[in-house]
């Protein structure tokens, strides 16, 4: 069921060709025209592994007296924020770079790279991005369920 799901998003002109690239400047150009989108699905889960942390952090103050989840200073956030969204970019700009050089090593069979590099580079990023959301929830959960009441 959730395969089936994954599939059909897949299948969508996001994801997928519809002719043959011929030229580098095909292929460049095939993937910066999703770079917007790509930064707009990662960027959307970078609001919600936010919003989930700052969440956890109000709420283990209310319940355990600690922010949970929430640097110190707070404006470290934010410049990570920025450090993530430049590395995210320079690792996307990786993706056609490594499309090029499989086009010269692998040829014809490397006709699909492009398309699954990007299905794959997107979900793992959206999954990174996630990622310390959950831990921190986890922890304040794990903090809220183990605190003695003074």
């Amino acid at each position: 069921m959730i395969l089936d799901a994954f599939a059909r998003l897949v299948d969508r002109p996001l994801f997928s060709r519809d002719y043959p690239m011929n030229r580098d400047w095909d292929v460049v150009a095939w993937w910066e025209v999703r770079r917007l989108p790509y930064n707009l699905i990662v960027g959307t889960a970078g609001v919600i592994s936010s919003v989930a942390i700052l969440a956890t952090a109000y709420v283990t103050e209310k319940f355990v007296g600690e922010t949970i989840g929430l640097p110190d200073p707070p404006m470290f956030a934010v410049a990570a924020a920025i450090f993530y969204g430049l590395m995210a970019n320079i690792c996307f700009t990786g993706g056609w770079i490594l499309e090029l050089v499989s086009r010269r090593i692998w040829g014809l069979r490397s006709a699909a790279f492009g398309e699954i590099a990007f299905v794959w580079g997107t979900l793992g990023s959206v999954l990174l991005t996630l990622t310390p959301a959950a831990i921190i929830v986890l922890a304040g959960a794990y903090a809220i369920v183990t605190h003695r009441a003074p």
